[in-house]
């Protein structure tokens, strides 16, 4: 492992700001923040929020900044990269903004129902090969709408057509209701402060001439969510690389 990463990973050991706990604790006992991150953290009564696979956390700290009357936790596996939002957080002395280093699967550990008002998904791998790995799939689906308690809001923001397609044909199989639906975002939203945060993958996409898709929904329970019958075609792009895609 890099030099840079190991500083990185002992640095946010002493982080405030970052939550880590080992698998085998989980398993043993109940994490004591679940159902008392406003009581045992942010020390405030105001709506959490998440933005899972948050990367460098560019958009957990940006939301903090424009709303500092509510709650934000970036969760990721990947302290490396949490390191830098945490960084900055604690530099701007953001009370509203935490980090959670944890597997996404494993929220439920976390956050007791009804916890959770808003879940944001910034560009996540679209996994157009596993269905239970897409993250707008029917198997975190039911996990959201647990850890919403029936009335909140879900955001997507992705590159991907195929995701896009997809979780669209999910929220039309399972009749969710659609706040916003754009497939580009900045020539359709330009004024939305809330969907301005650019996250580092974003900008490397807006460079390449990609359009920005967005989606916000409400994450009604049902007794079971229904995948939809389409079949996206896949983002051919994404067959060179990330960085190999050929420049409009």
């Amino acid at each position: 492992m890099a030099r840079s990463k190991l500083r990185k990973f002992e640095e946010i050991n002493h982080y405030p700001n970052v939550f880590q706990y080992p698998l085998g604790r989980l398993h043993e006992k109940e994490v004591e923040m679940k159902g008392r991150w406003r009581e045992m953290y942010f020390g405030n009564p105001a709506p959490v929020a998440l933005e899972l696979g948050c990367g460098k956390g560019e958009y957990t700290v940006g939301l903090g900044r424009l709303f500092p009357g509510k709650n934000f936790i970036g969760v990721d596996i990947k302290g490396a990269r949490m390191w830098s939002g945490a960084k900055q957080a604690l530099e701007e002395h953001l009370s509203n903004v935490a980090f959670l280093r944890t597997r996404i699967e494993l929220l439920p550990y976390f956050f007791a129902p009804g916890e959770v008002s808003e879940i944001w998904l910034t560009f996540p791998d679209p996994q157009m090969k596993k269905i239970n790995k897409r993250m707008t799939s029917t198997h975190f689906m039911r996990m959201y709408s647990e850890l919403l308690g029936g009335t909140g809001i879900i955001h997507l923001k992705t590159d991907s057509p195929f995701l896009y397609a997809y979780t669209r044909g999910m929220i039309r199989v399972n009749s969710l209701p659609v706040l916003v639906e754009t497939d580009d975002l900045y020539c359709s939203r330009p004024a939305d402060e809330i969907l301005s945060i650019r996250t580092f993958y974003e900008q490397q996409w807006l460079a390449r001439g990609m359009n920005i898709k967005y989606l916000r929904f409400v994450c009604e329970p049902r007794e079971e969510y229904l995948e939809p019958d389409i079949v996206p075609e896949p983002d051919s792009y994404r067959s060179f690389g990330r960085d190999q895609r050929p420049r409009p």
